[in-house]
């Protein structure tokens, strides 16, 4: 597979090697609710509605891509895996500092998914906890498994 990988984490890769297993306790109760809002953002992904992911995505996300950049970067690197199938929680962790961020609450995720031709991908999402308290996706990464 020749699959370039999308990345538009808004902070430095090393978000995506710090990605632990779940904290056990009261992070995992913040821990629910911004997987339920990424995987509601991956719907849209995996929909081809990346306008609506762009438009959906958090503050600091569309600052760092402009929506015709979105549509036109994630529409090329999915055309290489797509059709997906089910995905697998791999890690959910969540944080109060990332690389190069400001503080704030953030979660990062990662799903081993099927990809095109018996393929697998990792797909991280990495979301924040905006001042409204939704989470919002600031980055999405995806690469083989």
């Amino acid at each position: 597979m020749s699959l370039r990988p999308l990345l538009l984490l808004v902070f430095a890769l090393p978000l995506v090697r710090s990605a632990g297993a779940q904290t056990p306790g009261s992070d995992s109760a913040k821990i629910r609710p911004a997987e339920r809002a990424a995987l509601q953002w991956l719907a849209l992904v995996d929909s081809s509605r990346y306008a609506a992911s762009w438009d959906s995505a958090a503050a600091s996300f569309r600052t760092q891509v402009s929506g015709p950049e979105w549509q036109a970067a994630a529409s090329a690197a999915r055309s290489e895996v797509n059709p997906l199938g089910a995905r697998r929680l791999l890690s959910a962790h969540y944080t109060r500092e990332l690389p190069d961020a400001p503080p704030g609450e953030y979660v990062v995720i990662q799903y081993s998914t099927a990809a095109r031709n018996s393929t697998r991908i990792v797909e991280t999402i990495a979301l924040t906890l905006e001042r409204n308290r939704n989470w919002r996706v600031i980055g999405y990464f995806i690469r083989p498994e």
